[in-house]
C-alpha cells in the first residue's frame, strides 16, 4: 500500500529514534543472513552497530558489502470484521546502504556510548567505561544510509462496506513496550538505589 510509505527524512528519523533493535540483512558467500542488533542513530544518515570483534557479521559488514537495516515498532493489533482485513498498526523503516568499521579507540568509545545512551539514557555516566582491552574485543561499524523509506499504519480496521453490518467486535488492541519491575543483581549492595532512568523506561517512544 504505497499510501502508507514515505521517504521523508524526518519520518525515517522519528522511527529510528523511537526504536533500538534492528534486523540487519546481507549476503555473504551466496548465503543470506538476517541478524538482530542494537543500534543508535549517529547522524541524519548514519547508524552505529556493534558486537564482538570475532563476529562474522560485523566483519562482513565492515568490508562495505551492500546491507539492509530494518526497524519495526508494533503499535496495535487491528481486528476487522473479516479475516482478510485484519492488520497491524505499526511504524517501520527499511534502510539500504553500506558500512565501514570504526577502529579509532576514542571514536569507537563514543559510538558505544551513543548505543548505550540510545537504549538507556543516563546509564553510561554511572558505569565503568570500556578498557582498552574491552575496546579491542568489540567491533563497531557505521552504517551509511543511501536510501530509506518508512511505512506507517494507524487507525481502525478498513472493512468492506457490506461487512460493517456484521455483529462482531472490531477495533484496535493497542500494544506498547513496557517494563516489569527491575530485578536487582543478587550481589547488589543493599543501599544502592534504583536509578531514575529505570523508573521511566521505556519512556514515550
Amino acid at each position: 500500500m504505497p499510501e502508507r510509505g514515505s521517504q521523508a527524512p524526518e519520518s525515517v528519523q522519528a522511527v529510528l529514534r523511537a526504536g533500538f533493535l534492528a534486523h540487519v540483512g546481507f549476503t555473504a558467500s551466496a548465503q543470506p543472513f538476517v541478524i538482530p542488533m542494537l543500534y543508535a542513530p549517529a547522524s541524519a544518515d548514519t547508524l552505529f552497530l556493534h558486537g564482538a570483534a570475532v563476529s562474522r557479521v560485523l566483519g562482513e559488514l565492515a568490508t562495505g558489502i551492500p546491507a539492509c537495516v530494518a526497524v519495526t515498532l508494533v503499535d496495535g493489533v487491528v481486528l476487522a470484521r473479516s479475516a482478510f482485513h485484519h492488520s497491524m498498526n505499526y511504524r517501520s523503516v527499511v534502510a539500504f546502504g553500506t558500512a565501514r568499521g570504526v577502529v579509532e579507540p576514542a571514536r569507537k568509545a563514543k559510538a558505544l556510548r551513543a548505543i548505550s545512551e540510545h537504549l538507556m539514557a543516563g546509564r553510561w555516566n554511572e558505569v565503568r567505561g570500556p578498557s582498552r582491552e574491552e575496546l579491542e574485543m568489540t567491533s563497531v561499524v557505521e552504517f551509511f544510509i543511501e536510501e530509506a523509506s518508512v511505512k506507517i499504519r494507524q487507525g481502525p480496521p478498513l472493512d468492506d462496506d457490506d461487512d460493517y453490518a456484521r455483529r462482531v467486535w472490531a477495533g484496535v488492541l493497542p500494544l506498547r513496550l513496557s517494563a516489569a519491575a527491575p530485578v536487582p543483581d543478587p550481589r547488589l549492595a543493599a543501599d544502592v538505589a534504583l536509578p531514575e532512568y529505570l523508573r521511566r523506561f521505556p519512556g514515550d517512544g
